[in-house]
């Protein structure tokens, strides 16, 4: 019997499954729904896709993929073409000739997979097709569009119980999003009315990406900083995304007067300029797409090194879902946002010309109301922030990390290692003191106590009268604060979930006050003091470790990479196709440390499958064989 893994390794060419990805599939071929919540680049295509094929090869029915752009079902079913899935799509871009022949393949059984939009559902036609044969498992992507507290709320999504009422069986539900709060999970179970589903919340991590805030004094500056960023990666794709249309044009021609290789995309332009544009990008006729927030859901396109926001997003998930548009291969990526001030104020008149929801209740039109600015507000204080980037945009969805990552602009800044043990101390004391009493408090009340605040929560609750009050006068909010977020991830101290988050003691706490076990040395933080270091130096090729990226390989591996990468060009010129279809930048890294010098040895390379070795093989040995000549 065919099995997950076999699938994972003949068909797609990777060793093993990435973190969730086993138990999402395991759970679907059992039959059971599933809710899963992955960032960009997790690999959620995979949690659907190898358990269709399982089921298409013990006869158990086609596989439904509702997805929300038709970009998204080209990428999606080109790349499983080349790795020879029998896929196709249905959406308004066909002809009604080219849709009969998708419906007669789908009633025929001849498919594993189809890609269909969520009107494409209301369609008796497909219904009847799809009928015939049976829906082994129905994956709904880009989930949070069924839900009215996501950010691309979409009606047409409300409808899918209604396909799953009509067929025969109801097949196991999956339903995918790369970011949603608990209420947007909550949002999307219910709505897809799913039954007991397996729920997995990965890490929202993504060590491959760099972030970093600038903050120019000038429109002018901010111009300057742009250009001279995109030119230092002019070779390399990238997006920048901008809040409005004007803004838009204006930074693509600036970038094309400056020789820069930039294109545009907005919903201003004609369908037949958004698709040329989407091209020259895709195909790399064009470096540097610019574009508004209409732009990149579901563009499947793995080699893009960097996303700047020209402005400031409407809210964190706006960011990280678009800034997560970089690196979706694994290899190293920058995400870069130029903020200023002024940048607040144009955010703020978007979210009030925002078209009003009249399917929802005046109450209801003000809770959303009440969100999109307090979305707004984490925004800016990301943008303001001098902590670590990466973990201020963790603890955002719920997640819990370190105070210093290394890989962001604010820990790139020169730093210097502190001994925090006796203002650690004083922190888990307070909490202590305060549970004693049998309270609870938040971070915000916990810091104004330790800091001596007079303000009325602290007197009201009695705060003030406790042996911990004023301990830590003369350090800042922000340290404080920093030294709570640092005992939480160590599990010293605990965050409790929920809208209104308290701090509680821990099982570790006692011994941590006692100064026993793993707590009897110093506590040492990392805390940043100057200017921008340079980043982290990368592990020399040789150390034993798989290169993740071209700057890891020797020299001669540099090379090789140039080789392969203008060879994987001309196949995709040859067949129309983009260049990342064919290999990724991450498999072509992988391919340049190993070296191969056989089909059995090019089948090792993380990405290559029996299908695409086949296919592509001979071409790419000969290449890495004339390489290595004297």
């Amino acid at each position: 019997m065919v099995e997950p893994i076999d699938v994972l390794r003949g068909t797609f060419g990777y060793e093993g499954f990435r973190p969730h990805q086993a138990e999402i599939a395991d759970a679907a071929l059992a039959g059971r729904d599933v809710l899963a919540v992955m960032p960009t680049s997790a690999g959620k295509s995979i949690c659907y896709q190898v358990p269709a094929l399982v089921l298409a090869a013990r006869g158990a029915g086609l596989t439904v993929v509702v997805s929300p752009l038709i970009s998204l079902m080209a990428d999606q079913v080109g790349a499983l073409r080349q790795a020879g899935v029998a896929a196709s799509y249905l959406n308004s871009a066909l002809t009604s000739g080219e849709r009969a022949e998708v419906l007669r393949d789908v009633a025929a059984g001849a498919l594993s997979l189809v890609y269909v939009a969520p009107e494409r559902l209301e369609d008796p036609a497909f219904l009847a097709a799809v009928a015939q044969g049976g829906v082994g498992l129905l994956a709904v992507d880009e989930a949070h569009c069924i839900s009215q507290w996501g950010n691309d709320f979409r009606p047409s999504y409300q409808r899918i119980t209604d396909f799953v009422g009509a067929l025969g069986a109801r097949p196991p539900v999956m339903a995918l999003t790369a970011t949603a709060t608990r209420a947007v999970r909550d949002d999307i179970a219910s709505a897809l009315a799913l039954r007991d589903p397996l729920v997995v919340v990965a890490s929202f991590d993504r060590p491959n990406l760099s972030f970093s805030v600038s903050r120019p004094a000038s429109a002018a500056e901010k111009d300057r900083e742009l250009v001279t960023f995109v030119r230092e990666r002019a070779e390399r794709p990238g997006i920048v995304y901008c809040s409005s249309r004007r803004a838009v044009d204006e930074v693509c021609k600036l970038l094309r007067r400056e020789g820069l290789l930039a294109t545009r995309y907005h919903a201003g332009m004609s369908a037949e300029e958004r698709g040329r544009s989407q091209d020259d990008f895709l195909f790399d006729r064009a470096r540097v797409m610019v574009a508004t927030n209409a732009f990149g859901m579901g563009i499947d396109k793995s080699n893009v090194s960097y996303v700047v926001h020209y402005n400031l997003p409407l809210s964190l998930e706006a960011y990280y879902q678009e800034a997560g548009r970089a690196g979706r291969d694994g290899t190293r990526a920058e995400c870069l946002l130029l903020y200023s001030p002024g940048d607040v104020h144009t955010a703020e008149f978007l979210l009030s010309r925002s078209e009003p929801r009249e399917d929802l209740t005046a109450e209801q039109r003000a809770v959303l109301a009440e969100r999109d600015e307090e979305r707004l507000r984490q925004m800016v204080f990301y943008a303001t922030t001098t902590e670590c980037l990466r973990a201020h945009i963790l603890r955002y969805f719920g997640e819990e990390a370190p105070a210093y990552c290394g890989n962001c602009g604010n820990c790139l800044a020169d730093f210097e290692e502190v001994d925090a043990t006796t203002d650690a101390l004083k922190v888990v004391s307070c909490v202590a003191r305060i549970a004693q009493r049998g309270r609870t408090a938040g971070t915000a009340m916990i810091v104004d106590v330790l800091r001596g605040s007079r303000g009325e929560k602290v007197l009201s609750r009695g705060f003030h009268t406790l042996s911990t009050y004023g301990i830590m006068a003369d350090v800042s909010a922000r340290r404080v604060r920093q030294l709570i977020d640092e005992l939480v991830f160590r599990g010293v101290l605990a965050r409790t979930a929920g809208d209104y988050p308290t701090i509680r003691l821990t099982g570790e706490s006692g011994l941590f006050l006692r100064r026993e076990g793993p707590w009897a040395g110093p506590l040492v933080l990392k805390v940043a003091k100057g200017a921008p270091r340079a980043p982290r130096p990368v592990a020399p090729a040789g150390t034993g470790r798989a290169a993740s990226d071209v700057s890891e390989l020797d020299a001669a591996g540099q090379e090789l990479y140039g080789r392969l990468a203008a060879l994987r060009s001309e196949l995709a010129r040859e067949q129309g196709v983009p260049a990342y279809i064919i290999f990724s930048n991450a498999t072509l890294v992988d391919m340049c440390a190993k070296r191969p010098r056989d089909a059995e040895g090019f089948l090792e390379v993380s990405g290559v499958g029996a299908k695409k070795a086949e296919r592509y093989g001979e071409a790419f040995l000969a290449e890495i064989a004339r390489s290595e000549r004297p």
